[in-house]
Order: C-alpha cells, then sequence, then structure tokens
C-alpha cells in the first residue's frame, strides 16, 4: 500500500512534468526502494523507463541519454554529480522527495494501451554504438502472466532482486512478486557480485526465488555455507548456455527447482523454458518450448524450416516482440522480418542470430552464434562495438575481439596491430615521435614495432565501455591473418599465453606469508606460473566472476573477508595485502560478514511494509 502510494505521487508529479504515453524517462540510481518507487511510478505516469546504469562510463551514459532524448532523468543526489552535461529535467528522488509527497496517493487516470511502450533497455551494438530495444506492455504482460502460470508464486514467496536494472531479467525480478503479492527483497548496491553476500542474505531473508547466469552461479555454487541456502525452493537460469557438468553440480549441492530459460532483450526477456531434472539422460541442457503466445522456428537462409535434428537460426514470432530499436530503422527492418507463417496483418519474426535445432520429442538444442555476437558471463556483446572503440586508439591501426575458451571460462581476447609511426606527424624526428608515443599511447618500443601496452588500452577502453566488455587479454601482431581470398582468418588468431597478459611491471617475488599466499590465489585462478607482487589482477587477465572466486579462496585460506570493492581499489598484490593488514590491525572494526547481517528493508505486496524516507539501512541493503 504505501509503494503503491508512493508510486502515485510520483506518477503525479511526472504528468504535471508533461511525462505521458510513449515518454521515455531516464533512470540513473543505485539498487534502493527510491528505484522500485521510480519504475513504479513511471508506468504509472504512462511513460517508459530507460535503465542507465550509472557505473557505466560516462562517454557511454553520454551517449544513452542523447540517444533516448528523455525529458526527465531520474536519479539520486549522491549520483547527480557524475552524470555527464545533458538537457533533461532532473529529479532525485531522495532529495526531491518533499516536492514530490505534496501529490496526491491516488491511482492516476490509465493513459497506456497494450501496445505502448513499456521499457527501452540499450544492448551491444556492432556499429560501436549500443542500441535502444524498445518493448511494450503487451509483451512484458505476457511474459509474466506466463511465468506465474508455469512457477505459480504466492504471497509467501520471497524474490531477491539482483540483476542491474540495465539488463532485462530484473524487468521479472522487480514486477513479478508485486503482481503477486509476494516479497520483493532487494540486494544492497554491488551485492549480485558478492557470492559470500548473496548466501547471507538468501539465508536471512529466507530466499525462495532467484535468478543466476550459469557463470555466476558456478561462483555460487562454491560457496562453503551454501547449505544455509535452506530456503531456496526454486532457481531460475538465463543470458548464456547453462552446461550439463553445472546442472548436475547444482543437484548435488542444492535442494531446489533448476530452470532454464532463453530469449533475447528483443522479445521481453524469454521465450522458451526448460525444467531440468537430476540424472536426466541428456548431453546437453536443452533450452527447452516456446512459451504462452510465442512460436518459435528454426529456418534455413532462405526461411525455410528445417528438420528435426538440423541446425538452423532461431526465429521469435508472437506478442513478445520488441517495436525495434529506437531511430535504427534499417537494422529493425534487418532483424525483424515479415512472418511468412502467420496469416496476422504485420506479424513479424525476430532473426536472434541463434544456431539452434529441434530435438525429437520437441525441445530446442542451443548450439551457438552465426554471428560476431557473444555471450560472456551473462551478457550480450556485440564484437564489433568492442573493435570500433579500439580503433579510436590513435596508436591502433586495426583491431580484432574474438571470444576465447581456452581455459575454463570464456574470456574476450583482443587481437591489435599498431600503427608504425604517429598520423599526421612524419615530419617530426623520431625522437619526437617516440616521446609522443610514451607520454600519450602509453606504449614502449620492441624492435621496429610499437606494442602498445594492454594496461594502457584496458585504463582507454574503461572511458568508453562497461567492464564485462573490456578485453582480458591484449595480444599485438605484426598483421592480422588473411585468407587466400583476402578476408580475415579468425580461426588463425594465435592462443594467447602468459606472455600475453599484459604485466607491466617487473617480477618481484613475495616478500610475506599473506603476499604468498594472495600470488598463490592468484595465480591458481588465473592459470599462470607465478604472480608478482607489483602486478594487476585485471592486466593479468581477471575480471568480475574471477575476483569473486579469488575473494572466496581467500576468504577459506585466511579466514579473511575482503570485498570485491577492497579489490577493484587494491587490484596489486602489495596494495591489497598492506589493506588487508591494516584493517586486520583494528580489532573494533565489524568484519563484512557480520555488517552485512543487519537488517534489510523489505518490499511487500501487503500493508505490512514500513517504507522510510531513505529507503536504505545503514550497511546499504533495502
Amino acid at each position: 500500500g504505501e509503494l503503491n502510494a508512493r508510486a502515485n505521487q510520483l506518477a503525479h508529479h511526472l504528468r504535471s512534468l508533461d511525462v505521458g504515453a510513449e515518454t521515455r524517462v531516464a533512470v540513473s540510481m543505485e539498487r534502493s526502494l527510491e528505484l522500485v518507487i521510480a519504475l513504479v511510478g513511471v508506468l504509472k505516469a504512462g511513460g517508459a523507463y530507460v535503465p542507465v546504469d550509472p557505473g557505466y562510463p560516462a562517454d557511454r551514459i553520454q551517449f544513452m541519454l542523447d540517444d533516448a532524448a528523455a525529458p526527465v532523468l531520474l536519479t539520486q543526489q549522491h549520483l547527480e554529480s557524475l552524470l555527464p552535461p545533458h538537457s533533461a529535467h532532473v529529479l532525485r528522488l531522495d532529495a526531491d522527495w518533499s516536492t514530490i509527497a505534496q501529490q496526491p496517493t491516488s491511482n492516476p487516470a490509465l493513459i497506456t494501451d497494450a501496445t505502448n511502450l513499456a521499457y527501452m533497455i540499450y544492448t551491444s551494438g556492432s556499429t560501436g554504438q549500443p542500441k535502444g530495444a524498445m518493448n511494450t506492455h503487451v509483451a512484458i504482460v505476457n511474459r509474466l502472466l506466463w511465468m506465474q502460470e508455469a512457477f505459480g508464486l504466492t504471497a509467501s514467496d520471497r524474490v531477491l532482486q539482483k540483476t542491474p536494472f540495465s539488463f532485462d531479467v530484473s524487468v521479472w525480478e522487480f514486477f513479478w512478486p508485486l503482481l503477486i503479492g509476494a516479497t520483493l527483497v532487494v540486494a544492497k548496491p554491488g551485492g549480485h557480485q558478492d557470492s559470500a553476500y548473496l548466501v547471507d542474505l538468501i539465508a536471512r531473508e529466507q530466499i525462495t526465488t532467484l535468478h543466476f547466469v550459469p557463470s555466476m552461479l558456478q561462483v555460487f555454487l562454491d560457496e562453503p555455507q551454501l547449505d544455509r541456502c535452506q530456503s531456496l525452493w526454486r532457481v531460475i537460469c538465463s543470458g548464456e548456455a547453462l552446461p550439463l557438468a553445472l546442472q548436475e553440480r547444482f543437484f548435488a549441492r542444492l535442494q531446489a527447482e533448476l530452470h532454464n530459460l532463453y530469449g533475447p532483450t528483443e522479445a521481453a526477456v524469454d521465450v522458451t523454458w526448460w525444467p531440468c531434472l537430476p540424472d536426466a539422460a541428456l548431453h546437453t541442457v536443452p533450452i527447452g518450448r516456446p512459451i504462452a503466445n510465442t512460436q518459435i522456428y528454426i529456418l534455413d537462409q532462405h526461411l525455410r524450416p528445417v528438420p528435426v535434428g538440423v541446425p538452423g537460426e532461431l526465429h521469435i514470432g508472437g506478442v513478445q516482440l520488441a517495436r525495434g530499436y529506437l531511430d535504427r530503422p534499417v537494422l529493425t527492418a534487418e532483424r525483424f522480418i515479415p512472418d511468412p507463417f502467420s496469416d496476422q496483418p504485420n506479424a513479424r519474426l525476430y532473426r536472434t542470430g541463434d544456431l539452434a535445432r529441434f530435438l525429437p520429442d520437441g525441445a530446442i538444442e542451443y548450439l551457438g552464434r552465426l554471428d560476431f555476437q557473444v555471450k560472456v558471463r551473462g551478457f550480450r556483446i556485440e564484437l564489433g562495438e568492442i573493435e570500433s572503440a579500439l580503433l579510436q586508439h590513435p596508436a591502433i591501426h586495426e583491431a580484432v575481439v574474438v571470444a576465447r575458451q581456452d581455459t575454463a571460462d570464456t574470456q574476450l581476447v583482443a587481437y591489435v596491430v599498431a600503427e608504425q609511426e604517429n598520423k599526421g606527424t612524419k615530419e617530426q624526428t623520431d625522437a619526437q615521435n617516440q616521446e609522443w608515443r610514451t607520454q600519450n599511447l602509453g606504449v614502449e618500443e620492441n624492435g621496429s614495432r610499437v606494442l602498445v601496452l594492454g594496461s594502457a588500452l584496458r585504463e582507454f577502453l574503461a572511458q568508453r565501455l562497461p567492464e564485462h566488455m573490456i578485453p582480458s587479454v591484449f595480444v599485438p601482431l605484426d598483421a592480422l591473418p588473411l585468407s587466400p581470398n583476402g578476408k580475415l582468418d579468425r580461426k588463425a588468431l594465435p592462443a594467447p599465453d602468459a606472455a600475453h597478459r599484459a604485466s607491466t611491471a617487473e617480477y618481484i617475488a613475495p616478500r610475506t606469508p599473506l603476499e604468498a599466499e594472495l600470488a598463490r590465489i592468484w595465480a591458481e585462478v588465473l592459470g599462470l606460473e607465478q604472480v608478482g607482487v607489483h602486478d594487476n589482477f585485471f592486466d593479468l587477465g581477471g575480471h568480475s566472476l574471477k575476483a569473486i572466486q579469488v575473494l572466496s579462496r581467500i576468504r577459506d585460506s585466511l579466514q579473511v573477508d575482503v570485498s570485491l570493492h577492497r579489490l577493484f581499489q587494491s587490484p596489486i598484490i602489495a596494495d591489497l595485502a598492506r589493506s588487508i593488514e591494516q584493517s586486520e590491525s583494528r580489532p573494533a572494526e565489524p568484519s563484512p560478514i557480520k555488517a552485512l547481517s543487519r537488517q534489510a528493508h523489505r518490499v511487500r505486496g501487503d500493508s505490512k511494509a514500513h517504507l522510510n524516507r531513505s529507503g536504505r539501512s545503514d550497511d546499504g541493503s533495502t
């Protein structure tokens, strides 16, 4: 009831700012009660919300705000100064609430219909810029109603919201429990990356339902205190292929249901479903069968259905298709094509670019991608966007990015060909060129070739791309390999080795037992023979999921809780060891686990909830 009243007040205030049907409202907020109020309030006003992750690089946020052209931006006071210049009217849901609270708490009049826009989420774009996928009310409502029919959530269920709201899984995490009157538990900002925190939160809040991408589920299952999660009833996986070995490990460690779902952002979250079973006589985990009011076709290049067992491109039809991409008519027409199998006017199919096949029992098996789009740690990535960003670096002449599985997990590898001299300054002397490169490009001479250091490129990309799109390894080449017909030969790109993991530091062996243990853990997780105390975790190929594995092993080996934020702040062993020693020398400082075990506010679908003005506890959870 309180949530509804707060959302109504926001909706009336947005109406006073001319927000109505088809109005896009940008939302740049951390996970919080204010975020829940924001999303519900925008929909009640009749608008469509556009998630803008405040953790994205400023350049990416700038593009999204300009591209969306949203007249209103909802944010929080502590994030406002971090936003790049924009023309939207800013409304801070914490600091400005006294103004919003003057609006009535009654439900605003309905001004939208099923075909109006509900939300727009940006996905990676092959042209170098993200693209906005526009989803309608009828699409997401069908998805939510199917989910309720399939899983039967009740008022006694407790659903954990932990997916970043810039990804479409978050849509059902927010709205499904609120539809039914279940409890919505909102994880603290960054909590989705901390498996120990998640175990503690699940046990403390008695979570019954939550979502994992398979790569994060793998990390979660490594937690030693997993047996505390006795309340878990159902776990839903999507975002990337679910390995059979991971399914088997899940059932060995948890007494819960496991469901494998599949769907792109362009089709309102998920379009197929497979209920996983222990000891199933299958060699892979299928993505299942189509959900309600959805059609799945597997077609050849001439849009003809292929026989059972024959691979083809997966196409989606039905009510859940997005309207298309914002201001991208050519791309929209390319991916959303007329449906040759429907007698409904204007019926369309979405070409997913996914390779799949029908199994004899009618279930669908996912086989991979047909193009250069990949899924890495649950994130859908267009490799062309990373390549475009790399080519903006003045020292890069050519760049190709691939997703390789030479190690236990998929990693992005960038192959770069460096410029031989400073563009536009050929009249300068060699000494001037070298000085210019060293000072401005972060490069060093290696014979007659200029190598761009991985750390410099990583820093360059971090200003333009989210963390999950930054390659783990940079491989310098004299030239890209070509096939006999002159095209890039991707199969001839060399597998990276330890030498390509760009450490610019001179190797210095560990000097203390703590440094030695940290170096052992890093080498084990990163698959390296040795790690020096001045090596950078991310320069060595580390990323957020490997960081979680490192923190888990530190906890097991040293009985010390290190936050993910601390590792990001101190990615060098010497610095991290110093940070740990300093924190351990303060006996009055509570451990991170105890700090996370304090109170958490809940959003309930009944009148028992109490929402304070800030909606935030002292440990940041809500």
